[in-house]
């Protein structure tokens, strides 16, 4: 966390650095955006089957880097609905992720004062979007100016 006069600027690097350590990254390519778009990942697609317990420790780490990473938020929402029963597209998912974070270590959260504050909602929903239970997904940013709040 840095503060000015003015600005206070969240940021978890430290954090992220640590988490690529843990799970060998730390060296990868970087790539941009953090998932592919479209990409429909399905419970039961084939393919291998890996350690549920490697794959739950690293989205809950993800889960809680998603404080101040608004940008991995939607991407996180989406890989841990297979904490449960992962496979090897899930996991290269997950990796995509963390190679995301390798390139965007710095970014973080900037609130700045302001005199005229102003409440900016964005929302955006996928009716029946699920391959595997037809669930439809809904997401929201809450904005105070140009401060993102929830």
């Amino acid at each position: 966390m840095k503060q000015s006069l003015g600005k206070i600027f969240i940021s978890q690097q430290k954090y992220v650095i640590d988490l690529l350590k843990k799970f060998n990254m730390l060296e990868c390519k970087l790539v941009t955006p953090p998932m592919i778009a479209n990409n429909k990942l399905q419970q039961n697609d084939g393919a291998a089957k890996i350690n549920s317990k490697h794959f739950r420790s690293l989205v809950g780490s993800l889960i809680y880097l998603t404080n101040s990473r608004l940008d991995i938020l939607f991407s996180v929402s989406i890989i841990s609905i297979f904490i449960e029963n992962p496979n090897k597209l899930h996991f290269a998912t997950i990796k995509r992720i963390l190679r995301y974070l390798q390139g965007t270590k710095n970014h973080g959260l900037l609130y700045k004062k302001q005199d005229e504050n102003r409440l900016i909602v964005y929302t955006d929903s996928d009716w029946a979007g699920s391959y595997n239970d037809r669930k439809s997904t809904f997401g929201y940013v809450f904005c105070l100016g140009t401060n993102t709040i929830s």
